[in-house]
C-alpha cells in the first residue's frame, strides 16, 4: 500500500520529478472524486433533508464549493472524514430584505464547478450575490450561463460574459423551456439541471450546439439526481426535462477520483511496472474511467477486481490514435505517455481544453517541445511524436493541476525534470507528491 510519508508535506514550490530507477510497483489509495464532492454537495444544499457526505475530497476546489454554498445559507459541519450538510432555506432567503443583509460574495477560485454550478443557486436565494475568482478564473468563458440565468429570469451582470458575475435581488428563476449552446463546457448543462429541482417549473433544456464535451460528466450529473429521487430524463439526445420537487438528503461514500487515479496508473504504463489503483469501482460515470482502454491502447495489460484496478506496462509503448472528446480531462497524461511512446500518436476532439485551468494544447505543445516532443498542434488536436532520448527543463505549469501529473510522469524517465509550482495540483489533490513520491520508493 502507497501511504502518505506524515513527515513530509506536500511540495508547494519547484519539484524535483522523482525518476522511477526501475519498473514501478506499487499499491495507490486516492481519495474521493472532486466532480461527485461537488455534485453531491450542490443536491445537500437544495435537498428536503440534512445530508452526510463521506470520503469526500478535501481540495481547493471542493472547499471553495463548501464555502460558497455556506455563503448561500447551507450549515455544512466538516468532521473530517464526513460533511453534514443542512440545506439551504430558499423560503427563508427570499423573505428577508436583501438590502438589509447585504450582499454576499462568493470566491470561485479557479473551479469550473463553483463557477457553473453556483449561480443559478445564487439566484434562487433572492439575494445580491456576487461571483469572482483568480486572475486565470476571467479568462473562462461564463456567457453560457450569464445568458441562461438572464432568459430564466435573472438579473446577471459580468465583464463582458465573464467573472466577475452580479446577481441582483430581482432575480427569480421560474424555469421552463431554455435553449442553450452547450459545446463548450458540460459544466453549463450539469449547472443547470443540479438546480433546476428548486424552479417552480422544472426545466427542459435543450443543446442547440454541437455536441457536449465530456459528455461523461453530465451522464453523472444525471445519475447523481436519479439517485438523490429527482425526475429528470432525456427523451431524445441532449434535451433533458427535469421536473420540479427537491431532492431527497443524502448519505453516500464518494468514489476515488478516478481522473487523479489516471496519473498514478499511467506511471505503470510509463516504466513497464505494475501499479493497482485500490477500490476503483465497477460501475461508475466518472470520465476517469476511460484510462482503462487507454491504457490498452498504449499495449499494457488492465485487469479489474474486487481488490482495484491493476495496470501493468509493456516493455514497448505504443502510438495511439484517440478521440478524447468524452474524457478531454485525461489528455495532459494520455499526452505525456505519447511524448515516451514509439511512433506518431494522435491525440483528437479536445478543442474545448483551450478553455479549462489554461490553454492545455498550447501548454502541452509548448512544454513537451521543451523537453525534446515534436508535437504539431491543431485547433482541436495534437500529433505528438514520441522521443527516445529526452532532455530535463523547467516544466511550466500555468496553474493547471493536471499539467503537473503530467510533468510528473515525463519525470520518471527524465532526470532533473523541475516541475514549476507543484502545489498548484492542491486543486484536486493536495498530497499528490506525496503519493507519487511514496509510490515509486522501493517496497512501496
Amino acid at each position: 500500500m502507497t501511504d502518505i510519508p506524515t513527515q513530509t508535506p506536500p511540495v508547494t514550490g519547484d519539484w524535483q520529478a522523482p525518476v522511477a530507477g526501475s519498473s514501478i510497483t506499487a499499491t495507490v489509495t486516492v481519495p474521493g472524486s472532486k466532480s461527485l464532492t461537488n455534485r453531491y454537495l450542490v443536491l445537500a444544499a437544495l435537498a428536503q433533508s440534512e445530508s452526510d457526505l463521506k470520503g469526500w475530497l478535501r481540495s481547493r476546489d471542493t472547499l471553495l464549493m463548501v464555502e460558497a454554498l455556506r455563503a448561500l445559507g447551507a450549515a455544512i459541519d466538516d468532521d473530517g472524514d464526513v460533511l453534514h450538510i443542512e440545506p439551504i432555506d430558499f423560503a427563508a432567503a427570499a423573505d428577508s430584505p436583501a438590502e438589509a443583509a447585504g450582499p454576499i460574495t462568493i470566491d470561485c477560485g479557479l473551479a469550473g464547478t463553483v463557477m457553473r454550478f453556483v449561480p443559478p443557486l445564487a439566484a434562487l436565494t433572492g439575494r445580491e450575490v456576487v461571483l469572482d475568482g483568480d486572475e486565470q478564473a476571467r479568462v473562462r468563458p461564463m456567457s453560457v450561463t450569464v445568458e441562461s440565468l438572464s432568459r430564466l429570469g435573472a438579473s446577471i451582470a459580468s465583464a463582458d460574459g465573464r467573472l466577475p458575475l452580479s446577481i441582483h435581488p430581482s432575480a427569480a428563476l421560474r424555469g421552463g423551456h431554455l435553449e442553450i449552446d452547450a459545446s463548450a463546457s458540460s459544466q453549463f448543462v450539469s449547472g443547470l439541471l443540479l438546480a433546476a429541482p428548486v424552479m417552480p417549473l422544472g426545466l427542459e433544456l435543450v443543446n442547440t450546439g454541437g455536441a457536449v464535451p465530456s459528455r461523461t460528466h453530465v451522464d453523472m450529473t444525471i445519475e447523481v439526481l436519479r439517485d438523490a429521487g429527482v425526475d429528470i430524463s432525456e427523451p431524445e439526445p441532449e434535451r433533458w426535462i427535469v421536473e420540479p420537487g427537491l431532492p431527497r438528503g443524502l448519505d453516500v461514500l464518494v468514489e476515488p477520483d478516478l481522473s487523479n487515479a489516471a496519473a498514478f496508473a499511467a506511471a505503470a504504463v510509463a516504466t513497464a511496472g505494475t501499479v493497482t489503483i485500490a477500490d476503483w469501482p465497477v460501475h461508475t460515470t466518472q470520465a476517469g474511467d476511460g484510462f482503462r482502454g487507454i491504457a490498452e491502447a498504449f499495449g499494457a495489460q488492465v485487469h479489474l477486481d474486487r481488490e482495484g484496478l491493476h495496470v501493468t506496462g509493456s516493455s514497448t509503448l505504443r502510438a495511439v490514435d484517440l478521440d478524447l472528446s468524452a474524457v478531454g480531462e485525461l489528455t495532459p497524461v494520455v499526452a505525456a505517455l505519447a511524448g515516451l511512446a514509439e511512433g506518431t500518436s494522435q491525440l483528437r476532439g479536445i478543442g474545448h481544453l483551450r478553455g479549462h485551468e489554461t490553454d492545455r494544447l498550447a501548454a502541452l505543445t509548448r512544454e513537451l517541445t521543451a523537453v525534446g516532443v515534436d508535437v504539431v498542434e491543431h485547433p482541436d488536436a495534437l500529433t505528438i511524436t514520441g522521443a527516445s532520448k529526452l532532455r530535463p527543463a523547467l516544466w511550466h505549469t500555468y496553474h493547471d493541476h493536471r499539467m503537473v501529473m503530467a510533468g510528473a510522469i515525463l519525470g520518471l524517465r527524465i532526470e532533473g525534470l523541475t516541475i514549476e509550482n507543484a502545489g498548484t495540483v492542491a486543486k484536486t489533490l493536495p498530497d499528490f507528491t506525496q503519493l507519487w513520491e511514496a509510490m515509486i520508493t522501493p517496497g512501496a
